[in-house]
């Protein structure tokens, strides 16, 4: 029996690995795949990091081929197969050629991808994020704060305001649900972008947080919140949603910064720490440059 939204049995996709295994002589656990068939997942964040996957996939994802040319991936090379069951018709070809090419039946895409280094990108360099009105936060801080954040595979986090950490914690959050709040238009349209440049489509974009927007989102694990004038709204709110909620909050502000201990206080988190950051790089005339020096104030309700 077919299962819900696969194309694809189980004995099928394993059969189409062996197949590839053998044909390609690679042992099967260096092959990573991923079932694409009715579903939104992150196939171009795993192509980047991964030398060889095993895309499966139907019309659900017509434009796939031209997806993964746009995101930089031409060059790798792909082994295409048609239908559920492995046959000897395979096509192999590079995704730069194939660019145009519609999937409008099972398919099977094995990407080889010799040119990473098979590893997770943290501190992702600020000049690979689309540019808006966002100014976003040096990417050494950004690394610090994606430590806190403990991401795991299945996880589920409420950003505000935080653009750059909203990609990063989607790659790390690869089956999880990152909800990403942005009140203001612009910020919005460029959070936008950069979830479709970085092909990750595990983000909920959502503009404000009345209960009708909330109502079809899952319950977060954390709330990681740049602060502003609604800081404390926005903890109100949070804690409405998950009583348990932890929470990681940003500021560069000496005045909010000493307001978020009574804060806590007052709606019962517990367990506060603040931590900050100051990082200095040299220019091109080998000066040192001080970055802003952010203070980070963790909490659990």
């Amino acid at each position: 029996m077919k299962q819900d939204n696969n194309t694809f049995r189980n004995t099928e996709m394993l059969n189409w690995m062996g197949f590839f295994s053998e044909k390609l002589d690679v042992s099967p656990e260096k092959i990573h795949p991923m079932n694409l068939c009715g579903r939104k997942k992150n196939v171009i964040p795993l192509i980047e990091s991964h030398k060889r996957v095993m895309i499966f996939a139907d019309e659900s994802h017509r434009d796939l081929c031209y997806e993964l040319w746009e995101a930089g991936l031409g060059e790798c090379k792909v082994y295409i197969g048609k239908g559920t069951a492995p046959g000897s018709d395979i096509v192999e070809t590079d995704i730069q050629t194939i660019m145009g090419k519609e999937i409008t039946e099972p398919t099977v895409l094995f990407v080889v991808n010799e040119n990473t280094r098979e590893s997770y990108r943290i501190g992702i360099k600020n000049e690979n994020f689309s540019r808006g009105p966002i100014r976003y936060v040096g990417n050494e801080i950004r690394a610090v704060i994606m430590s806190l954040l403990d991401v795991d595979r299945q996880d589920t986090i409420c950003i505000f305001s935080g653009e750059s950490i909203v990609i990063e914690a989607a790659i790390a959050a690869s089956e999880g649900t990152i909800i990403a709040v942005e009140p203001d238009g612009g910020c919005m349209r460029a959070m936008e972008e950069n979830a479709s440049k970085f092909g990750v489509h595990n983000v909920e974009i959502i503009g404000d947080l009345k209960e009708e927007t909330w109502e079809a989102l899952p319950v977060p694990r954390l709330a990681f919140i740049v602060a502003d004038k609604h800081l404390e709204e926005n903890i109100q709110a949070m804690l409405k949603k998950n009583p348990k909620m932890q929470f990681v909050i940003y500021t560069l502000e000496l005045n909010t910064l000493s307001s978020i201990q009574p804060m806590f206080e007052k709606y019962g988190i517990g367990n506060m720490e603040v931590m900050q950051i100051s990082v200095s790089k040299t220019n091109h005339n080998s000066m040192f440059v001080a970055q802003p020096s952010p203070w980070l104030i963790t909490g659990e309700a």
